[in-house]
């Protein structure tokens, strides 16, 4: 009896011993493919979902240039606001914000910071000023002052386009993280000198100096006119695809995919004070394609 006996307790104990091992490994085991902070083995952490693009954006405000302010839309060199693609409460322009928001509603809920003349190094500002709203969407259109200069060789360089617009995004996400981007491509300034370059009243009115880069000499088919035009057209082109490429890095981002750069702008569609900018038809149609990108479950390919 006294030999068996604490064969018998080792047994148990050997039993009690394999129970909580098991335990332990069952506990373990889930946990085996991460480490304490969450991280995969390896030190690669678990991806993260994307945000999700919102097509149903409660609140707009606008940045940029010109364009967004609706100038020479209405009378002759002059803001026109309410005319905007952006924010305007023209009934005949039907802007994006009235499109996304109710016309009752797109006032209270949408704000105008674009300034005529701006140019890339003046975006990180206004988008300060959005970003005090917290708005659901932001939009931006600039580029064009930096290719309308008095001469090509005083565009905006490339490099300094990049660096202010990736400056002007930086400030905007640690101000608002959650507003959504919409960037419209740079219009393309060939296509809109073509539309009234053999106008002699239109002539007249762009040696008062508009976009002189593209528009002097309008009818010139000398080399140096040729070349010049063609110069403006490449870095508006350029523009473009910083804007493409900038604009990508960032989930909340959407870049219209060239769709203004490639639009055919008519002459009905240009203010008949300047022939150059968009009048109340062009704004329309500004809207008409963001709405549409905005709106859509998917960016523009």
């Amino acid at each position: 009896m006294r030999t068996t006996a604490p064969r018998r307790r080792a047994r148990r104990t050997h039993r009690g011993a394999g129970a909580v091992l098991a335990l332990v490994i069952a506990v373990a085991g889930p946990l085996a493919g991460c480490s304490a902070d969450g991280a995969k083995p390896g030190g690669e952490r678990g991806a993260q979902a994307a945000p999700r693009w919102n097509t149903a954006p409660a609140s707009v405000a606008a940045v940029g240039d010109s364009i967004t302010r609706g100038f020479d839309a209405c009378s002759v060199l002059a803001d026109c606001p309410e005319a905007s693609w952006a924010t305007g409460n023209d009934p005949q322009v039907h802007s994006l914000a009235a499109r996304l928001l109710g016309e009752a509603e797109a006032p209270a809920r949408s704000w105008n910071y674009a300034v005529t003349g701006s140019r890339m190094a003046d975006l990180p500002g206004q988008l300060a000023s959005a970003a005090a709203h917290k708005p659901d969407l932001v939009t931006v259109m600039v580029g064009s002052n930096d290719a309308c200069r008095p001469t090509a060789s005083s565009m905006t360089p490339v490099a300094a386009f990049r660096a202010g617009f990736e400056k002007a995004l930086a400030g905007l996400r640690a101000a608002s993280p959650a507003s959504q981007v919409y960037v419209s491509s740079v219009p393309d300034l060939q296509r809109l000198w073509l539309q009234g370059k053999d106008d002699p009243m239109v002539r007249q009115i762009w040696k008062l100096g508009i976009c002189q880069s593209m528009l002097a000499d309008p009818v010139s088919a000398a080399t140096g006119a040729t070349a010049r035009r063609e110069q403006v057209r490449a870095r508006v082109v350029e523009y473009n695809e910083v804007l493409r490429e900038v604009c990508g890095k960032d989930p909340l981002c959407r870049y219209d995919g060239g769709a203004v750069f490639q639009y055919p702008f008519a002459a009905d569609q240009l203010s008949h004070w300047d022939w150059f900018h968009p009048g109340k038809i062009g704004q329309a149609r500004l809207a008409e394609l963001a709405h549409r990108q905005v709106t859509s479950p998917e960016p523009p390919r």
